[in-house]
């Protein structure tokens, strides 16, 4: 059974941290690049990072880009998404999902096959 189950939202205030981890099972990590997607209410979802299964390279939505961090630890197949410098807009559902094929974008979840059930972020100002 496929299962990809984020874990660590919560409560943040503005310019805080905090950590998402997303462990994956059933289908060959290594073949799969992850990324992470949040949804706030009332928006559409949003790609906000992927790593590449390929060549391991990192990509980040502008809108994240020099406060979040993605990493992955292919022997525990986690992915982490390291939020720093947190800002009301980044409160959402954050999601982790795996990605069979590139095909010319990260950030379009109608790519991406298996997805997990997403952990609530909310950043207070």
């Amino acid at each position: 059974e496929v299962q990809l189950q984020a874990s660590g939202g919560g409560l943040v205030q503005a310019g805080g941290s905090t950590r998402l981890s997303c462990a994956a099972s059933g289908f060959n990590f290594d073949d799969y690049s992850i990324g992470w997607f949040r949804q706030a209410p009332g928006k559409e979802r949003e790609g906000v990072a992927c790593i590449s299964s390929s060549d391991g390279s990192k990509h980040y939505a502008d809108s994240v880009k020099g406060r979040f961090t993605i990493s992955s630890d292919n022997a525990k197949n986690t992915v982490d998404l390291q939020m720093n410098s947190l800002k009301p807009e980044d409160t959402g559902v954050y999601y982790c999902a795996s990605l069979a094929v590139y095909s010319g974008s990260y950030y379009d979840p109608g790519l991406y096959r298996y997805w997990g059930p997403g952990t609530l972020v909310t950043v207070s100002s």
